[in-house]
């Protein structure tokens, strides 16, 4: 009757072992899961930029004040800044072909921005450079 008694306790202590290590092994996997959600959910954040700085995003509708005319106002494509900024960069590491082309794609999308007349300027300083 003892053995009977002592082998239910140690049926039992090994059941309660045995859900223990599957109950721990359930929280790891969704511990890990949720770490990689959120890691990708970060990468994902950070690879997107957010509604403000996107060139493609509208802005906000301001109606314009009934007493005075509305005034044109132009607004520079964030893009061309970027093309500009990276041929000038090119320039100073020492790729002056590769400026000149960043400038001329600059030139060609946006011939009357404000950066058309430095990036011509920049593209005269490369192609001399580019003689040398």
């Amino acid at each position: 009757m003892k053995v009977l008694a002592w082998l239910v306790i140690i049926a039992a202590l090994a059941g309660i072992v045995v859900a223990l290590v599957k109950l721990r092994r359930r929280w790891q996997e969704q511990k890990r899961v949720a770490e990689s959600r959120l890691a990708s959910f970060v990468a994902q954040s950070m690879a997107k930029p957010d509604a403000a700085a996107r060139p493609d995003a509208q802005p906000p509708f301001v109606p314009p004040p009934t007493d005075a005319p509305p005034a044109p106002v132009r607004q520079e494509d964030p893009r061309q800044q970027l093309l500009f900024d990276a041929a000038s960069k090119a320039g100073e590491a020492g790729e002056p072909a590769l400026a000149i082309q960043l400038y001329a794609r600059l030139l060609s999308r946006y011939p009357d921005s404000a950066l058309a007349s430095r990036a011509r300027a920049n593209v005269a300083a490369q192609k001399q450079r580019l003689k040398l």
